[in-house]
């Protein structure tokens, strides 16, 4: 690789502003702030939502849609044989 053209690649904490979760892996996002972190200091960026706090991913999905796809889809163009 060619010194001095590529970003910064560091460790960074991701963490989870609904569940307080915490994620180590490496970005290219440096941010200012700094949280401890398994007895280290690093970088911390706030998100949303992650894999912790996600509803596909907790099981707790709700279901929109009550009537159903395919009984719709029946209803509407009708059942062929």
């Amino acid at each position: 690789m060619r010194s001095g053209i590529h970003p910064r690649y560091e460790e960074v904490v991701y963490r989870d502003r609904t569940t307080g979760a915490m994620f180590l892996t490496r970005s290219t996002l440096v941010p200012e702030r700094t949280v401890e972190y398994e007895a280290r200091t690093y970088p911390v960026i706030d998100v949303e939502v992650s894999s912790d706090s996600h509803p596909f991913w907790t099981g707790r999905a709700r279901t929109l849609d009550s009537e159903g796809r395919v009984e719709r889809y029946r209803r509407r163009y009708g059942a062929r044989s």
